[in-house]
């Protein structure tokens, strides 16, 4: 199946019920709406109130819960057959830092499900989870993460894995690449007219598609996969491929290219600022780093195992199709 196929049917008898955590954010906005047009009729998760502004529209049910109040997951878990979980801070900063909601909520999370009889659950974990590799990653590379983002993601995985395996609940951590699409960071920074490239981009990485993405998560979750692997689309690519596809959609942007070192050194002195700013952005030394990591993956994971294909099998069919909805969007 090359699209989202039978995924996408008016009738949701037979569907799952499925709750899905940080559905107002990037990814999950994106599982949110495969769900919704799909049939199933989801629950969404939102952490406040006014952030379910952008998908309030969709076929779904609403609930508001957050991942470091426990008690608030009873509601969210109740009478779901299985949970696509999104939610948590996703920057690039200590392993304290990160903790309560990453790690904790997601046990909590992990806990609710268990007492509430929830039979699948599928987690965004990263490709971060692994260091620069000169090779390509497979099923059997071991996780090897460089920064505190990476190694909270793979403890994460070993605990909801343990306790999964023993409510026998199906588990699946999916360690997501690069996911792009015309509401993420990069394309948000070119739509504003300017974008920052810390490094000179001639390093390998793994891109997907978030339609892609959201298509895996939705069909580990109806399939009751359970593994641990890491994915993308089918043709690893540099960061200076990537921005060669995206650039002609954008003319008017400023496009900066600055040398690793000077990124690291201006990222390392605006890092003790971001404690005063109300939403952290991802303007720190890892941020660097990442984006100079060599990480492609081996395109046969997971897809093989879900017996699907990506819609978008590179970015230079995916980047188009990804301006297209944003035309589409816009008028």
């Amino acid at each position: 199946m090359n699209s989202l196929g039978a995924s996408e049917m008016t009738s949701n008898a037979g569907k799952l019920k499925l709750l899905v955590t940080g559905a107002s954010g990037f990814i999950g906005y994106e599982v949110a709406r495969q769900l919704s047009v799909g049939g199933y009729h989801p629950r969404l998760m939102t952490r406040r109130r006014g952030d379910d502004c952008e998908i309030c529209h969709f076929d779904a049910d609403f609930v508001m819960a957050d991942l470091k109040k426990p008690a608030s997951l009873k509601s969210a878990v109740k009478n779901v057959d299985g949970i696509i979980h999104l939610g948590a801070r996703a920057t690039f900063e200590s392993y304290a830092t990160l903790k309560p909601s990453i790690l904790d909520g997601s046990v909590a999370l992990m806990a609710a499900a268990i007492e509430a009889g929830v039979k699948h659950f599928v987690y965004s974990s990263s490709l971060l989870v692994y260091g620069d590799s000169a090779s390509p990653v497979n099923a059997d590379t071991k996780p090897k993460p460089a920064l505190d983002y990476g190694r909270i993601k793979v403890d994460t995985e070993q605990k909801l894995s343990a306790m999964a395996a023993s409510a026998g609940i199906s588990f699946a951590a999916l360690r997501l690449p690069h996911v792009y699409g015309i509401r993420d960071l990069y394309f948000r920074q070119l739509r504003a007219g300017h974008l920052i490239l810390p490094g000179l981009g001639k390093n390998i990485y793994t891109h997907l598609h978030v339609a892609d993405a959201a298509m895996a998560m939705i069909a580990c979750a109806e399939q009751a996969y359970s593994g641990i692997l890491p994915f993308g689309d089918r043709l690893p690519s540099t960061w200076t491929d990537f921005l060669r596809v995206a650039r002609p959609y954008f003319p008017k942007a400023r496009v900066i290219r600055m040398p690793q070192w000077l990124a690291l050194l201006l990222t390392a002195v605006l890092t003790p600022m971001r404690r005063i700013r109300p939403h952290s952005g991802m303007e720190t030394p890892g941020a660097v780093k990442t984006y100079n990591f060599n990480l492609a993956v081996d395109p046969k994971l997971l897809w093989e195992d879900i017996g699907l294909s990506p819609q978008y099998a590179t970015i230079f069919e995916g980047i188009p199709a990804a301006m297209r909805q944003e035309v589409k969007a816009v008028f």
